[in-house]
């Protein structure tokens, strides 16, 4: 197995290449490194797409900037969620719900500087078991596109 070279950044801490090891002990590596930030006391993970450490770096940028307005992105993360779900225009309390149960839990920054917030449904009402509601955002910050994922 041949090892990566860790990236060590002041903010968000030591990134690893991200791997996985299969029941047969192959292990396979990602194009990506990973690590864990602590974000309002929650754990918040995070990928950057890279098949280097230098690839990768250079997205540190874009993730560092993207961490920093997450007090005002996650909420309207969580309203376009539900307004791309909703048959008409979502009420309030809907919103407000969503703010409370959608837990962001994994940022993922890709080469082309999109940014993918992963939310998981903290409360199992919203979205089925093995599923997941996932934010775009384009290289300018703004929301372009609600997915779901599993």
């Amino acid at each position: 197995m041949t090892a990566h070279p860790t990236i060590d950044d002041p903010e968000l801490g030591t990134l690893v290449r991200a791997t996985t090891e299969l029941s047969d002990g192959t292990v396979l590596t990602h194009d990506w490194y990973a690590g864990t930030v602590t974000v309002d006391g929650a754990e918040l993970e995070f990928m950057i797409e890279g098949t280097d450490a230098d690839e990768a770096a250079a997205l540190i940028p874009r993730v560092r900037e993207t961490i920093g307005v997450l007090d005002v992105l996650r909420r309207l993360a969580t309203d376009a969620v539900v307004t791309a779900f909703s048959t008409g225009t979502p009420e309030q309390h809907e919103l407000d719900d969503a703010a409370s149960d959608l837990v962001l839990d994994t940022l993922e920054a890709s080469s082309d500087e999109t940014v993918v917030l992963h939310f998981t449904d903290g409360c199992g009402e919203h979205f089925p078991e093995g599923y997941w509601p996932a934010v775009h955002l384009g290289a300018d910050g703004q929301i372009t596109q609600v997915t779901v994922e599993s």
